[in-house]
């Protein structure tokens, strides 16, 4: 898809790679403020199209006590504020086919959960609001087999489709990032890596995912040479006692770090991609 289909999305002519950049989910106003103006501040800097995410809420949880959200309307307020704020866009998961218009009428982006990209009616549902639609692949799913995926929504005549690769799972307790897949999925459209929900632990006794956070540069610097359009990083100012996914998200302290690597490799990437080797 053409990125500047994606309302309010700035530096799309810049030959950077995209980012969709926040916390996992929507824990307050004031937190959610902080952290997209600091992203704002770093990506107006190294000119990368920034996408705010946040979830309005969580409904896929290991335990029944586990933090869903602050309540539908009231996140989905906050992310239009936070669109309306710094003239970003903004994305949100959805998770039942009644969140598809609801959410639409708040973001620009709806994502579709990777245990729920098989769900025909809820995708077929976001294709029908006419916005961007993020499809996460299932971690039981090969790349080409995210075709179909696709296709559900171009059959509403909605061609603003993105695949996020997140990780395939290896035995209970492992993700394993094959990156033989991003060119796989560049083939049917727009392809993002998320690179912190590819390094997350799952199926821990406590019921609590655990991450390997350690190597989010390590994950995101493969997704770049391999050639994924975008990346997807959720990030916190403070990780440790971040409602959801704490254990594997990105500490925002090290965020501009990242990103100034992150974009001098896009730059040499690009700059090998127009040598020849026959």
């Amino acid at each position: 898809m053409d990125l500047n289909q994606i309302p309010k999305l700035k530096h799309t002519n810049s030959g950077n790679f995209f980012i969709l950049c926040g916390p996992c989910a929507i824990e307050g106003e004031d937190m959610a403020m902080r952290i997209a103006q600091k992203i704002l501040e770093i990506t107006t800097k190294l000119e990368i199209p920034f996408v705010f995410k946040g979830s309005f809420k969580k409904a896929n949880r290991s335990r029944v006590d586990s933090f869903t959200g602050i309540g539908n309307e009231k996140a989905l307020k906050i992310l239009r504020k936070v669109s309306e704020t710094f003239d970003v866009p903004t994305i949100t998961d959805i998770h039942e086919v009644f969140d598809a218009n609801l959410a639409a009428e708040y973001v620009d982006i709806l994502q579709i959960p990777a245990f729920l990209v098989r769900q025909t009616d809820l995708v077929v549902a976001a294709g029908e609001t006419g916005k961007t639609v993020n499809l996460k692949k299932g971690q039981f799913m090969s790349p080409d087999a995210m075709e179909f995926a696709a296709g559900k929504v171009r059959t509403t005549n909605n061609s603003k489709i993105m695949l996020t690769e997140r990780g395939t799972m290896f035995g209970y307790q492992d993700l394993i990032v094959d990156y033989r897949g991003i060119p796989e999925l560049k083939e049917i459209g727009t392809t993002v890596l998320d690179v912190t929900h590819s390094l997350q632990v799952p199926n821990q006794k406590s019921g609590v995912t655990s991450g390997k956070p350690h190597l989010i540069e390590t994950i995101a610097k493969a997704g770049i040479v391999t050639g994924a359009d975008g990346l997807f990083i959720e990030t916190h100012f403070d990780p440790k006692n971040a409602k959801s996914d704490g254990a594997n998200m990105l500490d925002i302290s090290k965020l501009e770090a990242l990103l100034t690597k992150l974009t001098l490799l896009k730059k040499c990437v690009t700059e090998m991609d127009q040598i020849s080797i026959g």
